[in-house]
């Protein structure tokens, strides 16, 4: 090790005239308010990225900052996160698990790419992926509500019969319907062409909920896009940052902890920027009367 007075005969030697007097005053000076305020910041970033399982970006901690009253500017969130080496998550290409049967009668697209509502329980979506595990593949399903962005439903399995698809719907219906907010007449729902979805089972089960069916057209890679938007998140946020999987009671479990996460903290820009429990909760305030209490989506 060198003393400070030899590097600093060394550096003005070079033409870098600096007296040992100035880097003692730099070593004693009292950190900077803004220094202080970094550090505080930097506490506060890197919780609400933990906290959110390491997939905001500086937008949505920014947002999230705001929203818990730390006020910041959207700059010194970036500045501080790249500085903590944080990032957030990175979408991947997507694959397509379903395969259409043309022996199946396929509904008419009633969407035709609006993936708009006006009102929670008017149009849902539908699809599933896949998760390799140790224990071989688990099937992944999910029924988005396309008003609130909220996963209403979803199942696993190791197989993609029917029953699958038919699962994600069901606990759909169930938790509305706990929920004080029934779904059933006037409800769309739309999925790709799959043979899950055009399968007569599938078909009389939602006739029987008395709820319109819509497939997507065929060839048509935006038919779905909002389904497919969803289940990138979850392969992105929750899958690929947690490989290897064990099995299906590996996926189940941590399925329902990021649904959970995703419907009642994630902040959706889409729904300006509040998560789906909290936007679907402001519709009813002004539409309808409150359920009982203790009840969510």
């Amino acid at each position: 090790m060198f003393g400070v007075e030899p590097i600093c005969r060394v550096l003005t030697g070079h033409g870098l005239k600096i007296a040992t007097s100035t880097y003692y005053a730099a070593v004693r000076r009292e950190p900077s308010a803004r220094a202080l305020r970094d550090e505080e910041l930097k506490k506060e970033i890197a919780r609400v990225h933990r906290d959110n399982y390491g997939v905001y970006g500086f937008r949505k901690v920014w947002r999230q900052l705001h929203r818990e009253g730390i006020a910041v500017a959207r700059c010194t969130v970036a500045r501080l996160m790249r500085e903590l080496g944080l990032q957030g998550a990175r979408r991947g290409g997507k694959i397509r698990t379903t395969v259409r049967d043309d022996r199946h009668h396929r509904a008419d697209d009633l969407l035709r790419r609006d993936f708009t509502a006006d009102r929670p329980n008017q149009r849902w979506v539908a699809d599933f992926t896949y998760v390799l595990t140790w224990a071989g593949v688990v099937y992944v399903a999910f029924v988005v509500d396309v008003y609130s962005r909220a996963i209403v439903g979803w199942s696993a399995a190791t197989t993609k019969r029917a029953k699958l698809v038919l699962d994600a719907l069901d606990m759909g219906l169930w938790r509305r319907d706990r929920a004080g907010r029934p779904a059933g007449p006037g409800l769309v729902h739309h999925s790709d062409a799959g043979s899950q979805y055009t399968s007569f089972a599938f078909t009389a089960h939602l006739m029987e909920a008395k709820i319109d069916a819509s497939i997507g057209t065929i060839g048509d890679a935006l038919d779905n896009a909002l389904m497919e938007s969803a289940i990138g998140l979850f392969k992105t946020e929750l899958i690929k940052p947690r490989t290897p999987w064990k099995g299906l009671a590996d996926v189940e479990l941590a399925t329902a902890e990021w649904v959970d996460w995703f419907n009642n903290q994630r902040i959706h820009t889409a729904i300006g920027n509040v998560p789906p429990a909290e936007y679907e909760t402001v519709y009813y305030a002004q539409h309808q009367p409150q359920p009982a209490a203790g009840v969510s989506i």
